[in-house]
């Protein structure tokens, strides 16, 4: 029978890891299981449990750093942040609805081993530019230790930036650290109503390129609503201290006033509300049996792969979250999730597209992650053998043998 192993300290961590590599027996790697559904279904014996590990061992809200168990609930890092007036800049996604587990229940070890983030990204990058430094245990069972404790670190080899986005597969997260930065006094989103494609996407770039300091922006097609928000609407925030915002949001309206849509705003909490729908890609959540994918792609190509599909899938649904470069899509269930037309598409505009929610046998079909071309998957496999040369830290979640 599976076991499941709980341990309380890095040094446990190490031991369970240790054990498994001796016996060849593969771990799967867990802190809350929140993403448990994302990736190819796995076969492993045992399972790793690390919400043992959590809780803030530090944070010194004047040097801007936190530090946490792996295990620690987002929800009890953001509750001790907003008491400062601070916040993750990179805005975490939470995946709950969308995954029908439920919102505020992810790990901060999850965060970053996922490299998770939302609408803000252009302005204040993704999850891997906040870690300054972490404590892990390798496959081998062996702990090691990146980065540290300030902003400007410049010693050894970043590897926090390859231990996020790897979804457990390199090594078993013990203790991070990470950045964090004041909240802004206030946001104002300007909703134009009713622009086609093109010109909302014409609109979104003239926003993001302008003086403005627009921080997102986004495009809900008819049929799609956020945060109370429905019909055709291409939404940009602005956020910062109140005079600014209200300067900024003013010039902003009458530069955009060429498109001819009619403009309203959103303040407070209905802003906030609206943009928090779109970093979960709430609005997809219903019905729950579509295929669910994530499409990375240039902000400007978003329209193109849209248009490239939706002629081969009938009744897909999507919106833009335009300045994080990606296009969120639901189709209807089939047993490849429209696989073959989706990554074609993707593909010849030089993106990648992961597939978020699917019906475990379609996930054990269909590559979840973007198959890699030749030489960048030869890397990535010596580098999952450098970490963990026997496979036991969730193998074959992203690349089926690996």
């Amino acid at each position: 029978m599976p076991d499941t192993f709980k341990p309380d300290t890095p040094e446990q961590v190490r031991d369970a890891i240790a054990w498994a590599v001796s016996e060849e027996s593969p771990l799967e790697i867990v802190a809350r299981a929140t993403k448990r559904t994302i990736g190819r279904p796995m076969q492993t014996a045992n399972t790793l449990d690390l919400s043992g590990l959590s809780g803030i061992g530090l944070y010194e809200a004047e040097e801007l750093i936190c530090q946490a168990g792996p295990g620690t609930p987002l929800a009890e890092i953001e509750a001790a942040l907003t008491a400062q007036n601070q916040r993750l800049a990179f805005e975490p996604m939470d995946l709950g609805v969308l995954l029908g587990g439920g919102e505020g229940r992810q790990s901060i070890a999850g965060v970053f081993a996922c490299n998770l983030a939302g609408p803000r990204r252009i302005k204040d990058g993704a999850a891997r530019d906040h870690l300054l430094g972490f404590t892990a245990v390798t496959g081998r069972g062996e702990i090691v230790k990146s980065g540290g404790r300030v902003v400007k670190n410049v010693t050894g080899y970043d590897l926090s930036k390859l231990v996020c986005g790897s979804w457990g597969t390199l090594a078993a997260l013990t203790d991070l650290t990470f950045k964090v930065l004041p909240m802004p006094e206030t946001e104002t989103t300007l909703l134009l109503h009713w622009l086609d494609e093109l010109a909302a996407v014409t609109a979104m770039s003239a926003a993001m390129g302008s003086a403005h300091d627009v921080s997102s922006a986004a495009h809900l097609p008819e049929g799609i609503a956020a945060g109370g928000v429905s019909g055709v609407v291409t939404a940009l925030r602005v956020e910062g201290f109140a005079p600014s915002v209200v300067a900024r949001v003013a010039a902003l309206t009458d530069e955009l006033a060429r498109f001819g849509a009619e403009i309203t705003s959103l303040t407070g909490e209905a802003s906030h509300a609206l943009w928090r729908d779109l970093r979960d890609a709430r609005p997809l959540a219903e019905p729950r049996e579509r295929a669910v994918w994530k499409l990375s792609v240039a902000p400007m190509a978003g329209p193109q792969v849209v248009a490239a599909i939706r002629p081969l899938v009938a009744e897909c649904a999507y919106f833009y979250d335009w300045a994080g470069g990606l296009v969120w899509l639901a189709v209807p269930p089939r047993g490849d999730a429209q696989a073959d037309v989706v990554r074609g598409a993707v593909d010849a505009m030089g993106g990648h597209a992961t597939l978020i929610r699917a019906a475990p046998e379609v996930r054990a079909a269909v590559d979840s992650f973007h198959p890699q071309p030749g030489p960048l998957a030869a890397l990535s496999k010596r580098v999952k053998e450098s970490f963990d040369p026997k496979g036991v830290l969730n193998p074959g979640r992203m690349t089926a043998g690996v």
